[in-house]
């Protein structure tokens, strides 16, 4: 199914004219981005349609477009697809008596296209096999990782990816089936998980492979760094560092970004970046200074893809970030002008 905005994922896609025009649609569709945007305007703080092709972009210092706080997908129904009922929707996680974001996603395509897109610029899914070590996420029945593992596995013509059984280890027959079809393996999990599997089943896993670590050490049972987590996994795998890699992605967005190795973040070419001033959320900071990480994923058209994330981070002047976890205690100006749910 075709659908307004599937340009986007296109090789030779001009960011700026695409951002323009997913703008022009989120204000006239999406009603909580609108009235948030007013808000912002009414109050002064900078936030504007971008103008021209050099504005279209936030630049740095000056004034740029309005992202809206995250918590919107968990206090409003954000949704821009009109009367199209929606094909997924994909719930946080959280405990029974927490309000968690729900994401309604108007095309399932989408977010499968954004997906292997994603992935494709910066591996050679061919030749990998994918295996899931997912415990917690899969008591959720509306966890978009899962469903992103789901896909990743459904694609491989070899049947050998998989969702890994839960405090078991790999098997060898497995990883030596893997070998004879000269593949490596590429296993996704939240850290916790990961980290619990190396320690307890620790195994050789083939050459070439890489362990793609989602974040999730909030419910560990110690604190870590990435760079103790990410040893921890290459000793437990017998791999080297740099195949210890990293996704940041929410359940709010639909695309990802990898960090390959190393701690810097890159995006897919319809996702930008930039870091915002906590005090004034219309204002982005220059490359070194911390603040709250701000995205816009075009892949997000038909819900919302102007999004203030809660975490804090740092950008290098090359567009990379890096994620420095949480931002404690945010308060934002010009952010309380969600209304009350939509139909």
């Amino acid at each position: 199914m075709q659908t307004r905005f599937d340009y986007i994922f296109h090789e030779n896609l001009d960011f700026h004219a695409a951002l323009q025009d997913v703008l022009e649609y989120q204000l006239g569709m999406n009603r909580v981005y609108r009235t948030f945007y007013d808000g912002v305007q009414s109050m002064n703080l900078g936030g504007r349609p971008p103008q021209n092709q050099d504005e279209a972009l936030p630049l740095g210092g000056g004034e740029v477009l309005p992202l809206m706080p995250v918590e919107a997908f968990r206090d409003a129904r954000v949704y821009a697809a009109g009367n199209h009922p929606p094909e997924l929707f994909f719930q946080s996680s959280g405990t029974t008596t927490s309000v968690r974001s729900r994401h309604e996603v108007a095309f399932a395509e989408v977010y499968r296209t954004s997906i292997f897109a994603g992935m494709q610029a910066f591996y050679a899914l061919e030749n990998m096999v994918v295996l899931g070590y997912t415990p917690g996420y899969n008591e959720n029945p509306n966890s978009s990782l899962v469903w992103m593992i789901n896909a990743l596995i459904d694609s491989d013509p070899t049947g050998l990816s998989r969702f890994l059984p839960i405090g078991q280890s790999i098997s060898r027959d497995l990883l030596n089936e893997i070998e004879r079809n000269e593949r490596s393996v590429l296993l996704f999990g939240a850290a916790f998980g990961l980290v619990d599997l190396a320690e307890q089943h620790p195994t050789t896993l083939p050459e070439g492979s890489i362990i793609m670590e989602t974040g999730g050490m909030k419910t560990y049972r110690r604190e870590m760094s990435r760079q103790q987590l990410h040893e921890m996994l290459a000793d437990g795998f017998a791999l080297p560092w740099e195949s210890i890699h990293s996704e940041y992605g929410m359940t709010e967005l639909l695309s990802q970004s990898y960090a390959l190795g190393d701690e810097w973040f890159r995006c897919p070419a319809w996702v930008r970046t930039s870091i915002r001033n906590p005090l004034n959320p219309v204002q982005e900071l220059p490359a070194g200074q911390e603040g709250l990480i701000g995205v816009i994923d075009l892949a997000n058209w038909a819900s919302c893809p102007f999004v203030l994330t809660g975490d804090r981070g740092v950008q290098r002047a090359d567009g990379a970030f890096q994620v420095l976890g949480r931002w404690s205690q945010y308060h934002l100006r010009g952010c309380n002008f969600l209304l009350e749910d939509g139909p």
